[in-house]
C-alpha cells in the first residue's frame, strides 16, 4: 500500500476514526462519572482495597482515555497526510492491520522489533 493508496479512502477513514473518537469519549466520560459516584459513595475505600470496584473503574478509565488519545493521534496523522505509514521506518501499514486497528502506529516489521511500544 503507497501512501497515496492510504490517504485515497482519506473521507471513509475520517468518517470511521471520528465514529471511534466519538464512541471512546463517550466511554471516558460514562467510566469518570461512574468512577467519581463512586468514590463519592465511599470516600475511605477510595484506592486502599486494590481489588476494589474504585481500582477496576480507575483502571479501565485510564484504558479508555489512552484509546481516545490514540484514536485522537491518528486523526492528526490522517489530517498531515502520514496515515497508513509506519512512524519508525515509513513503510506502509498493510491494509487489514489499518481495518483491524486503524489507530496503528507501526508496520509489522517495526512492531515485531520489540523496542517498540505497540498500543493495543
Amino acid at each position: 500500500m503507497t501512501a497515496t493508496a492510504a490517504i485515497a479512502g482519506y473521507p471513509r477513514w475520517r468518517e470511521v476514526l471520528e465514529a471511534r473518537w466519538r464512541d471512546r469519549l463517550s466511554e471516558v466520560t460514562e467510566l469518570s462519572l461512574a468512577f467519581h459516584d463512586a468514590a463519592a459513595a465511599a470516600p475511605d475505600r477510595m484506592l486502599a482495597q486494590p481489588e476494589s470496584g474504585l481500582r477496576r473503574l480507575m483502571d479501565e478509565a485510564i484504558s479508555a482515555r489512552k484509546a481516545l488519545a490514540d484514536t485522537d493521534e491518528a486523526l492528526a496523522r490522517l489530517a498531515a497526510g502520514r496515515f497508513g505509514r509506519c512512524e519508525q521506518c515509513a513503510a506502509a501499514i498493510p491494509p487489514g492491520s489499518l481495518h483491524r486497528q486503524p489507530e496503528e502506529r507501526y508496520c509489522p516489521r517495526c512492531a515485531d522489533d520489540g523496542a517498540l511500544a505497540v498500543t493495543p
